[in-house]
């Protein structure tokens, strides 16, 4: 009888070690054995079957095991996830399977500046390797995204999958400019006189953005032209030339704004016309519009560069032309040195 139980206890302790032996093999194939010796951006393309993918891991040395894999992924769901990923160094099986499985794609970051240019936005997505495809529509598309102005673009940091079209990237600066629209809208459609309408509004703040990049000013900046526009006064705004000049690139590329530019016969030029320009002259961020929503109170109908990144404001032309002329010494002694 002692003998049984002894072969009994031997017997469990025996089995506890061969399940601990393969709870520890799943563990180091599935949690921590790993083929992958660099970082690999791997593509899973629409269509492809789990059995694709796995075959195409295993010629490409990121797995071992095709089995291992689709009983991971099964675990896991049963699916994966069309799109690019961003497999690690050291990446095992289980990882590998669950990241594709939750759609778990490599991603990149787009920041897009306030104050460009339609034009100048498609640039830089062009520059930007990881998006695909143009920034123009194909022949016969009609879509929102296909006609875009200046104004109806939004920036600001947008994270997307890599591999985004960069179409798809565009209209989602459309929908959030979209967005902003519609919330203005819901609130009231509230806005300064003499404004009129969201163009206006748009329009005014793309002057105010390319005017200055300092948000404590653009609510005074956005003041001066107001008044200037209720006194019928032309606006005589630099940026506004700049766009008409540059065929709304909106970007003189190093060149200089000279007198002679202020007399180009467009309807940009708010040194000829009075009133605002027909349309926004960039794309615009949120401080711009609040700034020309919320205007400062003032009096001011002048200002100009104060040499330290900012301006000097006025609310005569005689306190103007002072202002001026201290901006032209800095100029000059700026270019003595």
């Amino acid at each position: 009888m002692k003998k049984r139980k002894i072969s009994k206890h031997c017997l469990i302790q025996v089995l506890c070690l061969v399940c601990a032996f393969i709870a520890c093999v799943v563990v180091y194939f599935f949690g921590i054995s790993s083929n992958v010796k660099e970082d690999i951006l791997f593509d899973v393309q629409n269509g492809k079957t789990v059995s694709a993918v796995a075959n195409q891991m295993q010629q490409d040395g990121l797995i071992n095991s095709r089995l291992l894999f689709k009983i991971a992924v099964r675990v896991n769901g049963g699916q994966i996830q069309t799109g690019n990923y961003d497999i690690h160094t050291g990446a095992s099986v289980w990882r590998i399977a669950r990241m594709m499985s939750k759609g778990d794609v490599a991603t990149v970051t787009v920041i897009i500046p306030e104050g460009l240019t339609v034009k100048q936005i498609k640039e830089l997505l062009l520059q930007t390797a990881t998006l695909r495809g143009s920034v123009e529509c194909g022949k016969g598309t009609d879509l929102p995204v296909c006609d875009l102005r200046d104004g109806d673009l939004f920036p600001d940091t947008y994270r997307v999958a890599r591999g985004t079209s960069r179409l798809a990237v565009l209209d989602l600066m459309r929908k959030k400019m979209d967005d902003i629209h519609t919330n203005w809208e819901k609130a009231g459609r509230i806005l300064p006189e003499p404004l009129k309408n969201w163009n206006e509004i748009v329009t005014l703040a793309s002057i105010v953005q390319k005017e200055t990049p300092k948000q404590s000013e653009m609510p005074i900046v956005a003041s001066v032209y107001l008044n200037r526009l209720r006194q019928n006064m032309r606006l005589q705004a630099d940026p506004t030339v700049v766009y008409a000049l540059t065929d709304k690139l909106g970007d003189m590329q190093g060149a200089p704004l000279l007198r002679e530019h202020l007399k180009i016969d467009s309807s940009y030029n708010t040194y000829v016309h009075y009133g605002l320009p027909p349309a926004p002259i960039a794309n615009v961020g949120i401080d711009a519009i609040y700034a020309v929503l919320q205007p400062a109170d003032t009096n001011y109908l002048f200002f100009v560069a104060d040499g330290q990144g900012g301006h000097n404001f006025a609310k005569s032309y005689e306190e103007h032309l002072k202002n001026h002329a201290d901006w032209r010494a800095i100029k000059k002694n700026r270019n003595k040195k």
